[in-house]
């Protein structure tokens, strides 16, 4: 902490009103965008359907956007520290609604999964620069605190909250918009049009202009960086993909060319005067274990969102609304945890807190883990034959619920005040790369979680196929119903893999715990300060 800093005066009820006021629209913004992540998961099915999208392309739907959104963050974030983070907000809240328009309006695959590109950028300006104007118009202390609250609840519960309207709204089927039938799956890319458009409306409002520094814009750093990112979170979104995996060509190629160009990114913003990723954002411990953590742990809890998803639908039998439905204690959790860490970090260091938080994160993880059904051979026979779901007795109040909830609890615990710190005493110059920064972290993070945990599934299942694939051939006779053994096979060995990712995230989540316990060096009482040091490092 620097001598010049200085303990924030109370604010008036006015200046009370207009931040209470910023709040909702920083939040509003920030759900639309991770809303935008997992509402349109559950409508896949249907959007091949109605737009002729095949089976392998229909993954371009969500990675197509975490594509766009995870490469360009970089790049937005430094946009908003260079002409003003009020106007990248608006500029990017407004893409974000255009396109979100336009995919729902999508009359073909070429459209709709331009229009998710589109979005990604969308999101790229505006996430970043939504997470400096908290650190930019809230004084620090109890008003930041609970700023960053709000917004920890906005990303861990804007996700299970996306389940659940997908699945209520893709299961409209008797809308009428002037007189034309609207399928359900084009609502769940409407709903967030008038959020951005809300948005970017009152944000001259209630939101300040930051200084520009226009002409600064580092060009070399910006492509390189940019194709960098771009290189790695395609690579590893194809990794996770079954039918490609990591020793597939492209995969290495891209995984390859995106660590050659951050190679060359690193070398250019050591050299240039004003950088895109200025080095010094990670000169400060606090702050870098405070990105190496937020890279970790996001990629574990999306990936619970994954494979859970699909064992609750696939094993248990859940409709996709009753799916999403059995993610709400998620989001009530994450709400809970996050008001009473807002008043907690105040008085206990975040160190303390986010420790916790992992802990239970971890807790949860390995209690998914322990998810078990009979899936030997004659088990899924049974299944098979008698139209039942392997999982049907699987009881969701005793063997799912628990660990959601205590999942959420601790994430709620490990977001408030890690974003906290990531951010803390950042240079006013650089709050938006330093928002840029830590929403990378987690875009990324979340793609290579994803990819390795779904090759460790992958591995397991397999594996566990093998065993159970001679009594299940012998059970369904020498003429079984075409693809119905490979369904059986599939239907059998998918517990294993998910448990084994489950148990992989577990490892992930405490990996993360350790970087907190032993690197996350900064008091309580320095993140009730304003006034980012002069020495380098802080």
């Amino acid at each position: 902490m620097t001598d010049t800093a200085e303990v924030t005066p109370e604010v008036t009820p006015e200046e009370h009103k207009r931040l209470r006021w910023a709040l909702v629209l920083i939040s509003l913004a920030q759900l639309m965008v991770v809303l935008d992540s997992t509402i349109a998961n559950i409508a896949l099915p249907f959007i091949g359907q109605d737009l002729d999208i095949s089976q392998s392309n229909l993954q371009w739907i969500v990675t197509g956007y975490a594509l766009a959104f995870g490469g360009l963050l970089l790049l937005g974030g430094r946009l908003g520290d260079l002409y003003g983070r009020r106007r990248i907000f608006m500029i990017g809240v407004t893409i974000f609604a255009i396109a979100s328009l336009a995919g729902g309006l999508a009359q073909n695959e070429a459209m709709l999964l331009s229009s998710r590109a589109v979005q990604g950028l969308g999101a790229a300006l505006a996430s970043p620069a939504a997470l400096a104007l908290i650190t930019t118009t809230f004084p620090a202390g109890k008003e930041r605190n609970r700023a960053f609250a709000v917004y920890a609840m906005m990303s861990g519960a804007g996700a299970a909250v996306g389940l659940i309207l997908g699945g209520w709204l893709t299961g409209i089927h008797d809308l009428e918009l002037l007189g034309t039938p609207v399928n359900g799956w084009r609502l769940t890319f409407f709903i967030v049009v008038p959020i951005g458009l809300v948005a970017a409306a009152f944000a001259p409002r209630y939101f300040q202009e930051s200084e520009r520094h226009p002409g600064e814009l580092d060009i070399p750093g910006a492509i390189t960086g940019t194709l960098g990112l771009l290189g790695l979170v395609y690579g590893f979104s194809r990794a996770g993909d079954a039918a490609h995996g990591w020793s597939d060509p492209v995969t290495l190629a891209s995984l390859a060319g995106g660590v050659a160009l951050l190679a060359i990114f690193a070398v250019i913003e050591s050299r240039v005067e004003h950088p895109l990723l200025p080095i010094r954002i990670f000169a400060n411990q606090t702050r870098a274990a405070s990105f190496a953590a937020m890279m970790l742990m996001p990629a574990a809890m999306f990936s619970m969102f994954f494979f859970l998803s699909l064992y609750i639908q696939n094993i248990m039998g859940y409709s996709p609304l009753k799916a999403g439905v059995a993610f709400l204690p998620f989001s009530v959790g994450i709400v809970i945890s996050a008001t009473i860490v807002s008043n907690l970090v105040s008085r206990i260091d975040p160190r303390f807190i986010a420790g916790t938080g992992t802990a239970m994160a971890a807790a949860a993880l390995f209690g998914f883990s322990r998810l078990s059904v009979p899936d030997g051979a004659d088990s899924v026979l049974s299944a098979l034959t008698s139209g039942a779901y392997l999982g049907a007795d699987v009881n969701y109040w005793t063997s799912i619920f628990p660990f959601i909830m205590l999942m959420s609890l601790g994430m709620g615990a490990v977001f408030v005040p890690l974003t906290l710190t990531a951010v803390h005493h950042v240079r006013s110059e650089d709050s938006g790369i330093g928002s840029g920064v830590l929403n990378t972290m987690q875009q990324v993070g979340g793609a290579l979680g994803l990819a390795i945990m779904s090759t460790v599934a992958s591995n397991y299942a397999t594996s566990h196929a093998d065993k159970i694939a001679p009594g299940i051939a012998q059970g369904l006779g020498t003429n079984p119903e075409p693809g119905l053994l490979e369904a059986a096979l599939q239907l059998g060995s998918f517990p294993s893999g998910a448990a084994a990712a489950f148990f992989f995230g577990t490892f992930l989540m405490l990996a993360g715990s350790a970087i907190v316990w032993l690197f996350l060096d900064v008091k309580h009482e320095e993140l009730a300060t304003d006034g980012p040091a002069s020495v380098p490092g802080h």
